[in-house]
């Protein structure tokens, strides 16, 4: 019988080699996650927000949270569904790991791990960062699980797309129409109510949209939307079910 300590045990060896390249590439994994973040917090908090009658230091406080979740979605999905994609069509590894006496939540787990330790390495220094530019915000120890939280629901959203994916230009295609519409709308950089209506319910939908709320909920004191916490674990759950059921119906 499978028990907690079993798949923590195998989940660990699943996650081997990637943490240990984590580890011996820390300077790299930094660089690559937070160039994009950086970059977001200078060109639209101190560019655009500096433009603003009120100035940018109010702008800026409400755009980290929203840079943060949006880090625990840069810093996973590319990572794993690329991993994923190249073990499986040239590597020939993924399909090795199922032959392995190994639980399916074990390899899951496994496989999104190393996504998750990137989005909280990488969170981590951009609250610090986000702290000296604005002292407004603040940090609640809840803060963390909401990143392990998103960043282990956007690893499998990414595990999830390397599975469905058979080449390298459907990939680019699933990035196209899925992860850049919601680096921009969903509520990262600017307040989801100003969308029309029909927009925002859409927008509203999409899980990083949650992420942001939660996160500008904590880091702002303005209260935890309770609906977008129930969302976001909704789509956790979903995900990882997704990936689940794909590897035991050997569908991928």
């Amino acid at each position: 019988m499978t028990g907690p300590l079993t798949i923590l045990d195998e989940t660990y060896r699943v996650a081997w080699g990637d943490l240990v390249y984590i580890r011996d590439n820390i300077g790299e994994v930094l660089v690559t996650c937070l160039v994009g973040p950086l970059l977001y917090l200078l060109a639209f908090g101190f560019g655009l927000g500096g433009s603003m009658e009120q100035g940018s230091s109010q702008y800026i406080a409400f755009i980290i949270p929203g840079i943060i979740a949006l880090t625990t979605l840069s810093a996973t999905f590319s990572t794993v569904s690329m991993k994923i994609l190249l073990q499986r069509l040239f590597y020939m590894s993924f399909d090795e790991l199922k032959l392995c006496p190994i639980h399916i939540s074990s390899m899951v787990l496994g496989k999104t791990l190393a996504g998750t330790v990137r989005a909280l390495i990488s969170c981590t220094a951009i609250m610090a960062i986000g702290h000296l530019v604005s002292p407004d915000v603040t940090f609640d120890p809840w803060v963390f699980v909401v990143v392990l939280v998103a960043g282990f629901t956007f690893s499998c959203f990414g595990m999830l797309a390397g599975m469905l994916c058979n080449h390298t230009q459907r990939l680019n295609l699933f990035n196209s129409i899925a992860i850049i519409p919601m680096t921009f709308l969903c509520g990262t950089l600017f307040d989801v109510s100003a969308l029309p209506d029909g927009a925002s319910w859409v927008v509203y939908a999409l899980p990083l949209t949650h992420v942001s709320g939660i996160m500008r909920g904590l880091m702002l004191d303005t209260g935890v939307p309770f609906d977008s916490v129930l969302i976001l674990l909704a789509y956790t759950a979903a995900f990882f079910a997704a990936c689940y059921w794909l590897i035991r119906t050997n569908r991928c």
